[in-house]
């Protein structure tokens, strides 16, 4: 990138924040602070109004702004696949919001960008695995994205009732909102529970009642929540996990599979073979005990030993409650 094009990228790049930090301007365009601080100072000298603050940043004067900004066809091409995962990736209230915004992008772009786009869009897909998509419950209306965004920006304290696929059942919190994450296909908000005093990961598909309230909180008090976040990801690899469960029981885990990470299935004479994608193997063990007479585990080996040990833990468990409840023991 040539000097003039770089002097323009940075006074668009000012125009994006409130603050724009130096290191941020050079890491952008890999230039030392030294050229970042002669860059500056020629915008300065080319009239724009650049104030600073020392140890903080550079900020555009208020009142001052760029001309309407224009897109190259390859930006617009990268606006548009971004588009696409958004669309698939997000929730009803972010789609709506994109859209909009997308209508707003496309009425500034020039007639060559607009057909550019209009001759790629049909050839590009992001295709989504069917559980991604299967939240049909009205229980859980799937718009909580833009609130929980509201809630970070605002640092306030959001309650809200939270679907346990552990015991199945609802709890209220009031949760301190510190990240949203996008990992094993689910958006995660990651928070300080007052109810549970610690850092918890809750999926936004198990949210529904929520709302924000007034207390605010500070968000310093949490800085080690992007240590939790790195235990939680380092367990998240998914694992395929293949459960062949009778008829008779199906109809009884038709809700319960999507939380369990349902991916397909299909259907035999004697059973329906089912696909999941799950980083717990723990949690499904626990989850599948109570069809264990009624499924047969056809992979992976090492959940099949982790049933069997529950079964056994279990066993020895009851057995010995009942020998302490006969008489003379």
């Amino acid at each position: 990138m040539n000097r003039i094009d770089r002097l323009s990228a940075i006074l668009i790049q000012l125009q994006s924040k409130k603050i724009v930090k130096a290191h941020e301007i050079a890491d952008r365009f890999d230039i030392s602070l030294r050229t970042v601080y002669r860059d500056v100072r020629a915008l300065e000298e080319a009239g724009i109004p650049i104030g600073a603050e020392a140890g903080v940043g550079y900020f555009l004067m208020e009142g001052y702004s760029l001309p309407p900004v224009k897109f190259s066809k390859e930006e617009a091409g990268s606006l548009l696949m971004a588009s696409k995962l958004a669309e698939k990736l997000t929730d009803r209230s972010i789609k709506k919001h994109l859209s909009d915004a997308l209508l707003k992008i496309r009425s500034a772009l020039k007639l060559e960008e607009k057909d550019y786009l209009e001759s790629i869009e049909n050839s590009i897909e992001v295709i989504h695995l069917p559980e991604t998509m299967n939240n049909t419950d009205a229980s859980f209306p799937d718009h909580f994205l833009t609130e929980i965004q509201n809630a970070l920006a605002q640092k306030k304290v959001i309650n809200f009732d939270y679907f346990s696929n552990y015991n199945g059942a609802f709890t209220n919190r009031n949760v301190e909102p510190l990240s949203l994450c996008y990992y094993s296909r689910h958006w995660h908000l990651i928070g300080y529970c007052q109810l549970r005093n610690d850092l918890r990961d809750f999926r936004s598909d198990r949210i529904m009642k929520l709302s924000m309230t007034a207390q605010a909180f500070e968000p310093s008090r949490h800085s080690d929540y992007k240590d939790y976040v790195t235990t939680i990801m380092q367990g998240s690899e998914l694992q395929e996990v293949t459960i062949r469960f009778t008829h008779a029981v199906t109809p009884y885990i038709n809700e319960q599979k999507y939380f369990m990470g349902y991916v397909e299935s299909t259907k035999a004479a004697d059973y329906e073979e089912m696909k999941f994608m799950t980083a717990d193997h723990r949690n499904f063990a626990h989850w599948l005990l109570q069809f264990s007479d009624q499924a047969t585990i056809v992979a992976p080996q090492t959940l099949k030993d982790r049933v069997i040990l529950l079964l056994k833990q279990a066993h020895v468990h009851h057995s010995a409650l009942e020998h302490a409840e006969k008489p003379g023991n």
